[in-house]
């Protein structure tokens, strides 16, 4: 199934700009350390600055999910070189309110690739293979993070801070690939199908409101996790060399689980996959928390391989349920989980000021209880399917009208 679904090349170019542009959220946490060290900082305030990236990101992607609902997704390319050329020049901010506008405004640029992204992937994987192939998709947006802290270990040990100037050179390989095909005429997402955004029928607001939830919630876990293991090592005495490659077996995992979650929710259903997932997580993540140290490849691998491997699930949950307006799903429910991840950090940061950061670390398990208990109210297949009959009834039925008359 997997190399049916890599044969399709438009996926395969996509992959390669998620992975780039996915790759600067990696880099970032590793910045931490050493921004705390040039601009004084605590934990609370160093939170700013993934809120920023990660804000700039989750705000404006509802935005630009409308914007390839209308006009379509022409401008993925250009959003990726955007983010790129301004993550470039972050470790060079003069001051700490420069570095803020400057992962704020790359973070637009993240925001705009991920709805549209999204949307030119869903038009062009096969039906049959939706859940592994948006899988497939995602999680190379996830082996970017993975690869992310290892390339700013290596760039920050030999150059500093200013060893973000060579971070410009993934996106804008990616950037031009990107463009370079989607000009082509035969590319399929620049084709708006008839009809695609004319579903009228009413959203199942109550349903979509359980999705994004749980979608918030796990966001808040796995990007507290993501953001704090290597301040957290640091602060135990342990090197770049340690906590750089710990912060890439939790995503790592997370990307390989994201490829095995896709191919069995296609054979035993999502939300089967979705809850047990995240029952499993709650103790998972409490024993990563109690024992520190090389132990603690172990249970982030688990962490990871059981976290937000499920977000394509829900991502591909969420354009079913909103039918026909498929960029602005995306855009909703990729931002509410940014920005719930992104205003976790500093909260959790808060915890870790006041109590230390294990103790902010077990505070996340509680987090994530409640990310399980409210998976159970998830729709089942046959329910989704009732949804998404009654979000186009209404466009067939003038359809057909408009054909007798």
């Amino acid at each position: 199934m997997r190399a049916r679904v890599l044969a399709n090349g438009p996926l395969r170019i996509l992959m390669l700009g998620h992975f780039s542009v996915d790759m600067y959220a990696g880099v970032l946490p590793v910045l931490y350390p050493l921004l705390i060290g040039r601009f004084q900082l605590d934990l609370k305030t160093l939170g700013l600055v993934a809120l920023a990236y990660s804000g700039g990101s989750s705000v404006s992607q509802p935005f630009f999910g409308l914007i390839a609902d209308r006009w379509g997704t022409r401008f993925t390319g250009a959003a990726l070189a955007w983010t790129a050329v301004l993550f470039s020049i972050v470790g060079f901010a003069p001051t700490f309110p420069a570095l803020l506008a400057l992962a704020g405004l790359a973070g637009i640029g993240s925001g705009a690739f991920h709805p549209m992204g999204a949307v030119t992937a869903s038009v062009v994987i096969d039906e049959r293979y939706r859940n592994a192939a948006m899988s497939l998709y995602t999680s190379a947006g996830t082996f970017g993070v993975a690869l992310g802290p290892l390339v700013g270990a290596l760039l920050l040990a030999a150059l500093g801070l200013h060893g973000t100037a060579l971070m410009i050179a993934p996106g804008l390989i990616a950037a031009v690939s990107l463009l370079r095909v989607m000009r082509r005429p035969d590319f399929p997402a620049l084709r708006r199908r008839v009809g695609e955004a004319s579903a009228s029928g009413p959203v199942a607001t109550g349903v979509l409101a359980v999705i994004v939830g749980v979608m918030m919630l796990r966001s808040w876990t796995i990007f507290g996790l993501q953001s704090f293991i290597p301040t957290w090592y640091a602060a135990m005495g342990y090197g770049p060399e340690f906590y750089g490659p710990l912060a890439t077996v939790l995503v790592l995992a997370n990307a390989i689980g994201a490829v095995g979650a896709g191919t069995l929710a296609d054979r035993i259903g999502r939300k089967t996959v979705i809850v047990a997932s995240a029952l499993f997580s709650v103790p998972t993540i409490l024993v990563f928390a109690q024992f520190p140290g090389p132990w603690a490849f172990l249970t982030a691998a688990a962490i990871g391989l059981l976290g937000a491997s499920t977000a394509p699930l829900r991502l591909v949950l969420a354009q079913q349920v909103m039918a026909g307006r498929a960029g602005f799903a995306s855009g909703l429910i990729l931002g509410l989980g940014f920005v719930t991840g992104a205003i976790g950090i500093p909260i959790m940061g808060a915890i870790g000021d006041q109590y230390g950061l294990q103790d902010a670390m077990r505070a996340l398990a509680l987090v994530g209880a409640f990310a399980a208990l409210l998976a159970f109210w998830l729709p089942s297949e046959d329910r989704v399917r009732q949804i998404v009959a009654r979000r186009t009834a209404r466009p067939k039925v003038a359809a057909q009208v408009g054909t007798l008359g």
